[in-house]
């Protein structure tokens, strides 16, 4: 049952990012496998940055810092998945709307849900 709770949050993400495609302008994404790669790599540049710099820099953390990290990951993010384009505003605008969207319908991805697991 946990793996399909991981599918399935990553499913939800990925709708997420295809809305936000549609939404802002200077980020699209290609179609849902694109948004379902990107929620993926997404999670990945996450755990990378908390490694590195400790979990209030990481996209999953909260304040400026932490948007502007989203904002970063999504940007560095257009160039490992194929049928994703981000301009730099339109990745700190995708950050904002994702952000938005959080605050009514929180969506953690399969690496955060298993840190609030563990903590």
């Amino acid at each position: 049952m946990k793996f399909l709770g991981h599918v399935v949050r990553f499913i939800v993400a990925a709708l997420v990012l295809m809305l936000v495609g549609f939404l802002v302008p200077g980020f699209s994404v290609g179609g849902f496998w694109s948004a379902l790669f990107l929620a993926l790599v997404i999670a990945v540049l996450g755990w990378i940055i908390e490694g590195i710099f400790g979990r209030t820099v990481t996209p999953f953390g909260r304040g400026i810092v932490g948007f502007l990290a989203s904002a970063a990951v999504i940007w560095i993010a257009q160039f490992i998945v194929g049928g994703v384009s981000a301009t730099l505003l339109g990745a700190i605008l995708a950050a904002l709307v994702i952000g938005i969207i959080d605050l009514f319908m929180p969506v953690s991805t399969p690496y955060e849900a298993g840190r609030r697991e563990r903590a």
